[in-house]
């Protein structure tokens, strides 16, 4: 109700695509959720540290090419998603600055498939909740107090993801974890292929 119709086409419009992102990166991120149960479960605590290296290089390789797809490429996007033509100029809008804050929705499902493999599904609903709250007082704020349309709503979500990331570290920070992580675990090697 705050925003303009075109506006809201854009974040409609968008919000599908980072939707599809999304997705993409959780089906990565449930693979090694299942690898950290596994090893946890076979007492090896030692690879968990590997497969968290690697997710975490992937995962970065993965943001960087995501980012500079979606920032470089927002309105040719906007186009091949059949934007309404009102709407493509703040569709792009929207995908350019919801894929600035990609690398957040990457931290997050790869601190949420951590927690999940050692057996903790509630502090990742929590930080979801967190997440939820701080977007919707983002909107609040930045769409219906500063009037700015699809940018708000996409700088809101990006804040949200980008405090929901903060609060997984420092959750993950006070956790006693059962394994360690090495420089050396940071490479591209086999247990990669088995999240892949």
């Amino acid at each position: 109700h705050f925003g303009s119709t075109a506006g809201l086409s854009a974040v409609s419009t968008g919000s599908q695509l980072l939707n599809l992102v999304t997705f993409v990166v959780t089906q990565l991120a449930m693979g090694v959720t299942v690898l950290i149960a596994r090893y946890i479960g076979e007492k090896k605590p030692q690879q968990i540290g590997a497969v968290l290296g690697g997710a975490a290089v992937v995962f970065a390789i993965m943001s960087v090419v995501l980012f500079i797809l979606l920032v470089a490429f927002a309105r040719p996007i906007a186009v091949l998603m059949q934007a309404p033509e009102e709407a493509i100029g703040l569709t792009a809008s929207y995908i350019r600055i919801c894929g600035s804050g990609i690398f957040f929705i990457v931290a997050y499902n790869l601190m949420a498939a951590i927690f999940r493999g050692l057996g903790d599904s509630k502090s990742p609903l929590l930080f979801v909740l967190v997440a939820c709250i701080v977007n919707i007082a983002g909107d609040l704020l930045l769409v219906a107090g500063l009037k700015m349309d699809a940018a708000g709503a996409a700088a809101a979500t990006v804040l949200a993801q980008a405090v929901s990331v903060v609060f997984a570290i420092v959750m993950l920070v006070k956790k006693d974890l059962p394994f360690t992580i090495k420089k050396s675990d940071f490479r591209l090697d086999v247990q990669c292929r088995k999240f892949l």
